[in-house]
C-alpha cells in the first residue's frame, strides 16, 4: 500500500532522516511524506513516530499503488 502523511511545517534533514523508508516534498507550510507501507504495523509505526517528534498530521491516506 502507498500512502501520503501530510505534516505542518517544513521538516529538517534530521527530521528526514527519522523516515528513511519516506520520500518527502516540501510545500507551502507543509512536508508531504509518501511511499510504500507494508503493513498495519508499518502504519502504526510511522504514526507513533510523528507523534514522539512532536508532528501534526494534517492528513493521512492511502493512494493507488
Amino acid at each position: 500500500m502507498r500512502y501520503e502523511i501530510r505534516v505542518e511545517g517544513h521538516l529538517s534533514e534530521p527530521l528526514i532522516g527519522v523516515f528513511p523508508e519516506l520520500e518527502h516534498v516540501t510545500l507551502s507550510g507543509q512536508t508531504l511524506l509518501f511511499g510504500h507501507v507494508v503493513d498495519e504495523a508499518h502504519f502504526y509505526g510511522l504514526l507513533a513516530r510523528c507523534q514522539s517528534l512532536g508532528l501534526r498530521v494534517l492528513e493521512m491516506r492511502q493512494v493507488p499503488e
